[in-house]
């Protein structure tokens, strides 16, 4: 491969066409269960959406069942309702069931509404399941509380089960402090973890230290699979002109724009970024935007709205992704120090592949410090000094020595390597259970 790489090179890799074994997935039925689901623009919605979508662009009758669109900003998103409904969405069948919501949803709240989304989706799953009898039915963690159910159901007619780790709950529920005052539920939490893990035929996951503590969870090495999380380098690529949104938002071409863009909540770690915003503050051609939505954006928009060179936006629409990702001279990765090493943040791709620089917190020998290597910057989880500076080092203006390498890391996050990986262990667990 050449040092060079090109938006041909990336859409040449974009499209996830079909592989050997895919035909075994023809007429096959599959039901889809999770609490996170499209239209949902972030994180675990947003793969769980292209995976049903792609599986039945393959052939498969795809059922979905799952709750409204609500992450990260915890609200039923507009045009849609927090009650039970029914509706063809593209190629899938999508059955939405009602959860828990409020404004706030830190500490107890956020393991009620998983739970209360597994009450209410429970006899849905059930019922389609039974009434179904579908040959593989792939749940998503989170959130497992819900899994039970679809594991009584599927072992009556004789499915295979899959789960789709994409958060280990119990271990970052309490890494981030939501339930620090309630230490007996991650007891109680982690018995039902191991019961439930043990009853599923296959489990993907989608980094390697997640698979290295669900091994320790007593799962058997050859029911693990790794997938990582994918971006689709058809829609995200390097721009060879300038973002239209640098004008749009009003910066120069001597302004240097730092861009964190995705869930804003307690794991991301973004209290240090603003902290490293603010030591900059006199260094004003520096400026932060902090893009997304989540639980804790209010809160830090109070904090540091004082800062003249911090913005806070919304998700952009889908559609300017990557021209929004290619406005930054520098992506922020900020990652809370308990949960640095319990996955690879799915955002991570994009800012991979739109080419630019990238500076990170996270400690030597976590997976995101050994995956990135020297293709980015990386600094001690909450050591705002240390942050500061590598931002103000990015200012100079030498060669980007590590463009290349990111973009090889990219190609390896690609949708179409992803989607095939994902898809091949299903035929295989389909094929195996026939």
């Amino acid at each position: 491969m050449s040092d060079a790489f090109s938006v041909a090179q990336f859409e040449n890799v974009a499209v996830a066409k079909p592989v050997a074994g895919d035909a075994s997935l023809s007429a096959r039925k599959v039901v889809v269960y999770g609490m996170n689901y499209a239209p949902e623009m972030a994180g675990v919605g947003r793969y769980t959406g292209e995976i049903a979508e792609h599986l039945a662009e393959l052939g498969a009758d795809v059922t979905v069942v799952t709750t409204p669109p609500h992450y990260p900003g915890w609200k039923v998103q507009a045009g849609h309702s927090n009650r039970y409904s029914r509706a063809n969405e593209g190629r899938v069948m999508v059955f939405r069931a009602p959860l828990l919501l409020r404004q706030k949803m830190g500490g107890i709240w956020r393991l009620l509404a998983p739970l209360s989304f597994a009450l209410t989706s429970g006899p849905v799953v059930f019922w389609q399941i039974v009434k179904r009898r579908p040959a593989t039915i792939f749940c998503v963690e989170p959130t497992l509380f819900a899994a039970p159910v679809a594991q009584l159901a599927g072992w009556l007619v004789g499915a295979r089960i899959v789960l789709h780790v994409q958060d280990l709950e119990v271990d970052a529920a309490f890494a981030v402090g939501h339930l620090a005052g309630f230490r007996w539920l991650r007891a109680l939490g982690l018995t039902f973890e191991r019961f439930t893990l043990g009853r599923f035929h296959k489990v993907v996951t989608i980094s390697g230290r997640m698979a290295e503590r669900l091994l320790d969870k007593g799962i058997a090495s050859d029911r693990v699979t790794i997938v990582r999380n994918w971006v689709d380098l058809a829609h995200i690529h390097p721009m060879a002109e300038v973002s239209p949104y640098r004008a749009e938002l009003g910066f120069t071409d001597e302004d240097f724009v730092v861009l964190y863009s995705g869930n804003i909540g307690a794991k991301q770690g973004l209290k240090v970024l603003l902290d490293a915003a603010e030591l900059l503050a006199g260094q004003t051609r520096i400026k932060f935007v902090i893009a997304g939505e989540g639980p804790v954006k209010r809160e830090l928009a109070t904090a540091y709205g004082h800062l003249p060179a911090v913005n806070f936006l919304p998700f952009q629409p889908y559609s300017r992704l990557n021209e929004f990702l290619n406005m930054a001279d520098l992506h922020a990765l900020p990652q809370d120090k308990g949960t640095a090493d319990l996955v690879l943040p799915s955002k991570l791709g994009g800012m991979l592949a739109s080419g630019k620089p990238i500076v990170v917190t996270a400690d030597p020998g976590t997976e995101l410090a050994d995956f990135l290597g020297d293709a980015a910057m990386i600094t001690p989880p909450g050591d705002v000094a240390a942050l500061a500076a590598a931002i103000a080092s990015c200012q100079r203006p030498e060669r980007d020595l590590g463009r290349q390498k990111r973009l090889r890391l990219a190609l390896r996050l690609s949708r179409r390597e992803g989607l095939t990986q994902l898809v091949s262990g299903l035929v295989q667990d389909t094929q195996a259970g026939s």
